[in-house]
């Protein structure tokens, strides 16, 4: 017997609140003035890989699905080119929604699982907050141990010569204590990157 998955959402399924949470913070306060013209999604050149393209995910927003929003690999692939901004007729900062839903959906544990962005995002934000500073050779090494062990070995080449060419350094960089604090300040506040 073949069974069918639900793709429509109900009223009671859906968190109404949730376009005015994101209308609410500084990345998404224009997101209810799209007027759905499909620009974003014209321009955006990662569009054809993205299970909703830039328009649909506000639609989406605007109509409380929460869940699939932060589930989604779409805001995974934004590219940060910052053509759909450009090409938005309300000045909508679509780039910038796509980086706080981003957040949204680590700060809610709900994005893919051993995926390397959201991975490399919570530890480039944790080095920050910790040293001031990116030690590019163990944000990668973080990253390779976190994404899966099996991957290391096909960048070993990579690693060895940009080692060799002094590209990247086993010195773990640091700032002065007091620009460390300046720094980790403004990274605990509300509007931080988390």
């Amino acid at each position: 017997m073949r069974t069918f998955e639900r793709k429509i959402k109900y009223e009671q399924e859906v968190k109404r609140d949730f376009a005015r949470q994101v209308a609410e913070t500084s990345w998404g306060k224009e997101i209810l003035d799209c007027i759905q013209c499909g620009g974003c999604s014209g321009i955006c050149p990662t569009a054809p890989y993205m299970e909703h393209p830039p328009r649909k995910i506000i639609a989406m927003v605007r109509e409380g699905m929460k869940d699939e929003v932060l589930q989604s690999f779409t805001i995974w692939l934004c590219a940060s080119c910052y053509a759909c901004m450009v090409s938005c007729p309300q000045g909508i900062k679509i780039t910038e929604v796509m980086y706080g839903l981003k957040r949204m959906a680590i700060e809610e544990g709900v994005y893919p699982k051993r995926f390397p962005i959201p991975t490399l995002a919570r530890d480039f934000f944790a080095l920050a907050k910790d040293r001031g500073r990116i030690s590019e050779f163990w944000l990668a090494g973080k990253l390779m141990i976190k994404s899966g062990i099996g991957k290391c070995w096909s960048y070993l080449p990579i690693g060895l010569e940009l080692l060799k060419t002094r590209r990247v350094s086993f010195q773990r960089e640091t700032i002065s204590p007091e620009g460390r604090r300046q720094i980790q300040a403004l990274l605990e506040t509300k509007e931080g990157i988390q």
